[in-house]
Parts: C-alpha cells; sequence; structure tokens
C-alpha cells in the first residue's frame, strides 16, 4: 500500500486560493489536495462548494441557509465561480505533480441536512429527495474528479474525501427540523451504505464523536479521516477489522487552531500507541495511517496553517523512520 504520509482536511484561512496551493503542495507533497477558503464568503463554504457541483439541483441562498430553487441563481454563479478559479489555480501550482492529488465534497448526509427543499423543510426529512440528492451529487463528483484529472495529468489517481460532520446524528436521530423544534428520525444504516457506495472508493471525514467505523466498512470506504482524540476505547475492535480490511486511517493528531506545537515525536505518539494497541506489525503503519491536523484548518492564522501541515509531514516521518516512537515498552 502506498504511503501517503501527511495531507490536510481541507479548509485553510484567508481568501489567497494560490498561496493556500503552494503551501499544499509545499507541505504535504505526498498527498496535496484543492483546498477551500470558505472565508471567501458565500458559495465558498462547504455546503456552497458542494452544491455547486450539484446535477440538474440548483440551490441559492435564503435567510434559514441554502435551499433549492427552479433555476441557478447569483448564489449558485458565485459558487461555480470560486471553484473554477480554483480549478485554474490547481492546474498552474500543481503543474507537473506526479503522484495522487486529494479533493474534497461534503457528504449527502451532511448536505442533506444543511439544504431546505423548496417548500423549506430539509432535504433529510424526504427519503426520495435523498435519493435524488445522492444521485446528483455522485454525478458532479465524478465530473469534478474527472477535470481534476484532465488539469493534472500527471496525477496517478484523485483521492475523494467526503466530508461527513453531521453523519453521526443522521444516524442517532438528533438532527433538527428546520424550524428547530424538534428532532428528524434517524435514519437507517443499510440506507446510508447504500449511498456511500454511489461514489467510487472514498475516504469519509468525520470530525463529530461516534464516528460509524462498522457502518463505514460494509459501506466499501477505502479510509476514515477522524480526530485521534475522538477514537474511543470500545472502538478498536472493529478498528482493528478494517485495518485488517486495507482500510486507510487519516489520524488527527496536530490541532487545528493556533497553538504551540510539540516536537514531532509527541505528535506521532498517538498513532503509534493505537498501533500498539491494534497488535499490528510497527512496519506497517507508515503504510496505511497518514496524519493530519484534527480538522480544517480556516479558523488558523495562515502562518500556523503552514506550520500545522509541516508539523504533520515530520511526525510521519518519524513513523516512518522509527515506528515503534511513543510506544511503552514491550510494544
Amino acid at each position: 500500500m502506498t504511503a501517503w504520509e501527511a495531507t490536510g482536511i481541507g479548509s485553510h484561512p484567508g481568501e489567497d486560493h494560490l498561496e493556500a496551493l503552494r503551501v499544499v503542495f509545499g507541505e504535504v507533497p505526498a498527498l496535496p489536495y484543492l483546498p477551500e477558503l470558505p472565508g471567501r464568503g458565500v458559495g465558498a463554504d462547504m455546503i456552497g462548494r458542494t452544491a455547486a457541483l450539484l446535477v440538474e439541483l440548483p440551490v441559492e441562498v435564503q435567510p434559514s441557509g441554502w435551499r433549492l430553487t427552479d433555476r441557478p441563481g447569483r448564489d449558485h454563479r458565485r459558487a461555480v465561480d470560486h471553484l473554477r478559479r480554483d480549478l485554474d489555480g490547481l492546474e498552474e501550482i500543481g503543474h507537473g505533480h506526479v503522484g495522487p492529488v486529494k479533493v474534497q465534497v461534503c457528504g449527502p448526509w451532511t448536505l442533506a441536512g444543511a439544504i431546505e427543499l423548496r417548500h423549506g423543510n430539509l432535504m433529510l426529512s424526504d427519503p426520495g429527495a435523498v435519493r435524488d440528492l445522492t444521485a446528483s451529487l455522485a454525478q458532479g463528483v465524478a465530473d469534478h474528479v474527472s477535470e481534476v484529472r484532465r488539469r493534472l495529468p500527471g496525477a496517478t489517481e484523485v483521492v475523494l474525501q467526503l466530508d461527513e460532520p453531521g453523519l453521526p446524528g443522521v444516524l442517532a436521530g438528533t438532527v433538527p427540523t428546520a424550524s428547530g423544534f424538534g428532532r428528524l428520525p434517524a435514519v437507517e444504516e443499510w440506507r446510508v451504505e447504500e449511498s456511500l457506495k454511489a461514489f467510487e472508493a472514498p475516504l469519509v471525514h468525520c470530525c463529530a464523536p461516534g464516528v460509524p467505523f462498522a457502518l463505514l466498512r460494509r459501506a466499501g470506504v477505502r479510509g476514515v479521516s477522524v480526530d485521534a482524540a475522538l477514537l474511543r476505547r470500545r472502538d478498536e475492535e472493529v478498528l482493528g477489522e478494517a485495518v485488517e480490511a486495507g482500510m486507510r486511517f487519516l489520524l488527527g493528531v496536530v490541532p487545528s487552531a493556533d497553538t504551540r506545537l510539540p516536537d514531532a515525536g509527541v505528535l506521532a505518539r498517538p498513532a503509534s500507541e493505537l498501533w500498539r494497541r491494534l497488535g499490528f506489525a510497527p512496519g506497517e503503519l507508515a503504510g496505511q495511517v497518514t496524519l493530519t491536523p484534527a480538522c480544517g484548518l480556516a479558523g488558523a492564522s495562515p502562518a500556523y496553517a503552514r506550520a500545522a501541515l509541516s508539523a504533520c509531514r515530520k511526525a510521519a516521518h518519524v513513523l516512518r523512520d522509527d515506528p515503534t516512537s511513543g510506544m511503552e515498552p514491550g510494544g
């Protein structure tokens, strides 16, 4: 399994997409990615940016948030323009890149919990609407991945990351209704599994507690991205099964907001300790675990965003060169 070493979750601070791309390709060259800059405003946020990819499902911003509409409007066009400029920048900065590259989009369940139907209820409240949304998103994402391949002909693969911070709430039945006075019913796990199979070998990122690891393994995702601090000991049996099945893990070990960073050995320790507890050979660690910030970097300063990615790469080198670093004696 090819080592991805280190990467980022997706979002960056500021409004300069070319500079964000330079940072990404400079600091995490083993798995660079197309950064998102939500600070640019409407259409650059996670929901609007992904909604720009939807096929035949135009959306527009209402006072309550994003809502389906009859035809593309100003907000939709703004989101499309942001993405087009970002792809132009990717082609410029990533020219000559050989290796994998990652793109991130909001997953169907978090998206369905954030976009309203025309009459005001959330799409998540209507199973038929969720099916339509998933199909539209899958087609739009496939087109997006093809466009990235065209612009970066040297890329060996385009890795797709679905951002699903809302998934645990969807499964638990804790997502508020559009009015905010009730909760939407829990969604059956089989529906989530089927929806994820509409996407080609995705990673799933979830920065919320209660990541459904067993469900994601059954859905056939290629990897899971999670904040290492949110892993629970009771998850470790299913984590071990996922590792044995060849699933990759992107572990968030670097804080995503400005702070004083410890040395690389300390940052690598959560990964090496988890691997020890799971009982796998230390030499396999670097090939199956990729280090990342705990979540997106949109709330960080530009200088810290660069330092955080650099710290991920340095910690990954510790795991590669000394995979037992941080392990207790006898591990």
